[in-house]
């Protein structure tokens, strides 16, 4: 019987430190890719801007029937498999203290940007701000 409970009362010390990796490690290990600015130009169409861009954060209406579309995009967070297995080493290590400070540094990751594409009546990019 006292194997027994020794090894329970092993299992229940080990099992929360594996619960202890949390925010940081997911948050480095699902990043955001960069956009591919290349492929932002005028003369695009609205659908292969989309693709890099995702969908506009704002759409208004603009000059001769043009629509005016605000993208916002985030450059400088992108998944890191490295980052991840730090964070989640540092986790065991400091029986999860780490995520007072790694949470924090995955939250100002990358940079965030917004970039405005007037189209034309046919979707077609027509100038880039």
């Amino acid at each position: 019987m006292n194997k027994i409970q020794s090894m329970l009362r092993m299992i229940a010390q080990i099992t929360p430190i594996l619960f202890l990796t949390a925010c940081s490690v997911g948050m480095a290990a699902h990043g955001q890719k960069d956009p591919n600015l290349g492929a932002i130009r005028v003369g695009s169409t609205r659908g292969e801007i989309e693709i890099h861009l995702g969908s506009p954060i704002k759409t208004a209406s603009a000059e001769n029937e043009w629509t005016s579309n605000v993208y916002e995009y985030e450059i400088g967070n992108e998944p890191s498999a490295g980052r991840a297995v730090f964070h989640g080493l540092m986790d065991v290590f400091t029986f999860g203290l780490w995520e007072i400070v790694g949470t924090p540094v995955e939250g100002f990751q990358g940079k965030k940007y917004q970039i405005t594409i007037l189209y034309d009546q046919d979707d077609v990019c027509r100038k880039i701000q």
